[in-house]
């Protein structure tokens, strides 16, 4: 019997394959079953035009055993067997895939499709296996044939006593290294993790011999082994279920086996699409967010299926960065896959999923945003950031699709309201989306700049996210209504007589402002009088498009570029402060620095800004108690 040597490849690239192409050994088990559950799906589909066959469901299976004595694993199949010829074709000739060219050849459109794209999955066997050993006896074949080869340069064809249908596949598989630990695919219980993992959902019965123990009869405490054939696979996937026939324990049941979290989630999804593309998907919305989401340890994606098969853990193509808390699956018999089933190609397939995945999330969560507000909420608390975050990211290119989304907490209805609730309650004669910012709700109020913006009744937006003002000035307007900080310089709200009111002071202390802003140097870009302020004697205003918030946030980057916010010095010349500070303006230069200090720094600590010298300050406190 002679050594036939591999016809499309040599040694080097089988090794490259079975050592490079597969990020995990335990694959190989996956890639093999597949092969088996195709290898009874053709039987199937021969039986649709050949009326001398029959095919009766209950009469195929796969069957998984294992020697760990002789270190052997073997997987047998009830199917459609090869030909000697289709043994030279399919194993002789690496990358040669018999189960897309049956697919081909057949024009299977009915929905039962074959797993199988490529042949090179076999070969996957011999990153586990120092010898693989195929028996198969094709269905209208009087012989049964022998296929042995140890992975290296070829491989031996001889006639074999098999006398049913099918295909059995040994794999003697390697010992234990330092580095590896091969006996784990000689375990029941490994073996069955593996399969549970992967080919939970094959079609077809996937059996093994389980090891169980019972009490010996007329004993209380000496236990028996006895080995049981049991069916490890589930085969009929939830997702593949009628949503009439599902509970909502049915998909929380479904979220706890596949270990998407420890909460319970606040949504599910279920989607089925057959149309151009044919897909199957559940998506859940988690109620609570995971220890590392925020960190460079979480992964985002979809599981992804082929026919019931994962060929992915983690398929983060399926998301968009903004909706990556959503869990779940995908389920596709019309993706193309590349050679090793991991990665899967970037066409046009994929992205219509993606797309159609992305409007049902924006789907769900508008639903619950009008319907159940209170869970939507719940939702919001735990990845409204993310929502946030996906406004700004990538230049607002997204801001649309979340822009409806996002809360914010109201001056007016103590609450979280959207944009659409603000400005449908906005009076006809107010022209902006009046925003603050702080690092809470209650620093917030005590602001004084909103103090104008208050009195002439109109609602103001709370922003305490670091976040926030990034977003909103990526958005720059809702419903074409702009947005404007309570610390803006012109806050649209001034009448012309008040504009000439405030002009005309301006002029009045034009002297006084020019000795305060020379005594501050850089540190603001005018002083000026304040018609914003009420109770309060100063605060800062800002121009341009940084404000204090975000001068705060850049300055805590690690690569800042000293970014700072142009700061305007506003004093309420109403106030009894104003009296002091013109008095000793007049008699007392030095005293005047000194209160000039004093109310820059007191604006300072309003916008919970360090001061610049904490010591300096403490002593100027000192000289005013003297």
């Amino acid at each position: 019997m002679a050594k036939k040597e591999f016809k499309a490849e040599s040694k080097r690239l089988l090794e490259m394959m079975i050592n490079s192409i597969y990020t995990q050994k335990e694959i190989f088990l996956r890639e093999l079953i597949s092969n088996a559950s195709d290898a009874i799906d053709k039987i199937y589909y021969r039986a649709l035009t050949d009326e001398s066959l029959t095919f009766e469901k209950d009469q195929y299976y796969i069957k998984i055993e294992t020697n760990k004595d002789a270190r052997l694993l073997t997987i047998v199949d009830t199917g459609i067997g090869m030909t000697q010829e289709e043994l030279e074709i399919n194993l002789g000739t690496i990358a040669k895939s018999g189960s897309l060219a049956f697919k081909s050849e057949n024009e299977i459109k009915d929905g039962h499709d074959i797993i199988g794209q490529f042949g090179v999955g076999f070969y996957s066997a011999f990153m586990v296996a120092d010898y693989v050993k195929v028996t198969t006896k094709a269905l209208d074949s009087e012989t049964a044939y022998v296929w042995e080869s140890d992975g290296s340069d070829g491989y031996t064809i001889s006639e074999g006593n098999q006398t049913t249908a099918g295909t059995t596949i040994e794999l003697k598989i390697k010992e234990n290294t330092e580095d590896e630990n091969y006996d784990q695919f000689l375990e029941e219980y490994g073996v069955k993790s593996i399969i549970k993992k992967y080919s939970d959902f094959i079609r077809y019965p996937i059996k093994m011999d389980i090891t169980n123990r019972n009490l010996k009869e007329g004993t209380e405490d000496e236990w028996e082994e006895f080995s049981e054939e049991q069916t490890v696979n589930s085969m009929v996937p939830i997702w593949r279920k009628n949503k009439s026939e599902l509970k909502d324990e049915d998909y929380e049941n479904f979220y706890q086996e596949k270990h998407y979290g420890f909460d319970k989630p606040l949504k599910h999804i279920h989607i089925s699409v057959d149309g151009a593309i044919r897909y199957q998907s559940i998506l859940y919305i988690p109620e609570t967010i995971p220890f590392d989401y925020y960190s460079k340890e979480f992964e985002k994606g979809l599981e992804l299926y082929s026919s019931g098969v994962l060929i992915m853990n983690k398929c983060a193509d399926l998301l968009p960065d903004y909706f990556s808390f959503v869990k779940g699956m995908v389920d596709s018999e019309d993706l193309s896959l590349n050679i090793s089933r991991e990665i899967l190609q970037h066409d046009r397939q994929l992205k219509m999923i993606a797309k159609n995945i992305k409007n049902k999330i924006k789907s769900q969560l508008q639903t619950m945003l009008k319907d159940e507000r209170e869970q939507y909420e719940k939702f919001y608390d735990s990845f409204g950031r993310q929502l946030k975050f996906g406004m700004y990211n990538e230049y607002g290119a997204h801001k649309d699709d979340l822009k409806d989304l996002v809360l914010f907490y109201s001056s007016k209805e103590k609450k979280l309201v959207t944009l659409a609730e603000y400005v449908e309650r906005m009076p006809e004669e107010q022209k902006y989306i009046y925003y603050a910012s702080g690092d809470s709700i209650e620093r917030i109020e005590k602001l004084p700049q909103a103090e104008m913006v208050a009195e002439k009744g109109f609602e103001i937006l709370y922003f305490t996210e670091d976040i926030d003002e990034f977003a909103i000035k990526m958005l720059m307007n809702y419903k074409e209504k702009e947005f404007k900080s309570v610390s803006s310089g012109d806050l649209g709200i001034d009448s012309e007589e008040t504009k000439e009111e405030e002009k005309a002071e301006n002029d009045q202390y034009k002297d006084l402002f020019t000795e305060m802003k020379s005594l501050l140097e850089s540190k603001v870009k005018d002083v000026r009088v304040s018609k914003r302020l009420r109770t309060h004697p100063v605060c800062f205003a800002t121009e341009g498009e940084v404000t204090i918030e975000m001068e705060k946030v850049l300055q805590a980057m690690p690569d800042n570029q000293n970014v700072k916010a142009e700061k305007i010095l506003e004093i309420n010349v109403n106030h009894e402060i104003f009296q002091s500070l013109q008095s000793v303006y007049e008699k007392d230069k030095e005293k005047f620095a000194l209160y000039t200090n004093l109310l820059y720094n007191q604006a300072l600590l309003i916008e919970g800004l360090p001061l610049q010298d904490p010591v300096a300050f403490t002593n100027d406190m000192c000289k005013v108690m003297v």
